[in-house]
């Protein structure tokens, strides 16, 4: 992968995952790789983020794993330097900006509103991610922001559920979504890696 549109085009549902154990993202990567999803982005949320990203990148090379929740220069470093093959930012700072670019791994800083699309695509970043997506406007606000800015394309995350992530796939300006459905915490703490796998089938059919 060399850019953000490549981290669009790998699943058209980025499962969005929190944990606390670094050791349940392997089986947890496995089960999504057996139900047909290829990507995995593993937030920062935790003191076990950047360890989960580890294991994964060294245990599961069937899935592409990337860092969520990108917040700092420092983060996007410890990130890359734990195998991530991508990153994935909330918002997007002139800073973090400069620091995600510095690490040369592809990556998708989040946007909610107009000026920060354009201040992305100033830089010549073309690939974004919607965040918060329902809150932000969801399906309309990016109906209405393909008008004046058609060259963008996003990958929405923020309310995205198995109900209303088709309405999002099918505009044209969304490569994909992201989505903690596929990985519900209750079946994360249980080690239902079944339930996680039929999830991700489902997920993995929405296109």
């Amino acid at each position: 992968m060399k850019t953000g549109h490549d981290v669009l085009e790998l699943s058209p549902v980025l499962p969005v995952v929190v944990v606390d154990d670094a050791a349940v993202a392997v089986p947890l990567a496995r089960a999504l790789v057996a139900g047909g999803i290829r990507a995995i982005e593993l937030t920062l949320r935790t003191p076990a983020g950047l360890a989960a990203i580890e294991r994964v990148a060294a245990e599961v090379p069937e899935i592409v794993v990337g860092a969520g929740t990108v917040v700092s220069p420092e983060q996007a470093r410890q990130a890359a330097d734990a195998g991530s093959a991508f990153l994935v930012t909330p918002g997007c700072t002139d800073r973090l900006l400069e620091a995600v670019t510095g690490t040369g791994l592809p990556f998708l800083p989040g946007a909610s509103t107009v000026s920060e699309a354009m201040r992305a695509a100033e830089r010549g970043i073309t690939a974004l991610k919607f965040f918060p997506a329902e809150a932000s406007g969801g399906v309309p606000y990016l109906k209405a922001l393909a008008g004046p800015l058609p060259h963008l394309r996003f990958c929405p995350t923020g309310g995205i559920s198995t109900e209303n992530a088709p309405k999002y796939l099918a505009l044209s300006t969304v490569g994909c979504v992201g989505g903690s459905w596929l990985t519900p915490a209750d079946a994360i703490a249980s080690g239902d890696f079944a339930r996680i796998e039929q999830l991700a089938r489902e997920a993995a059919a929405l296109r």
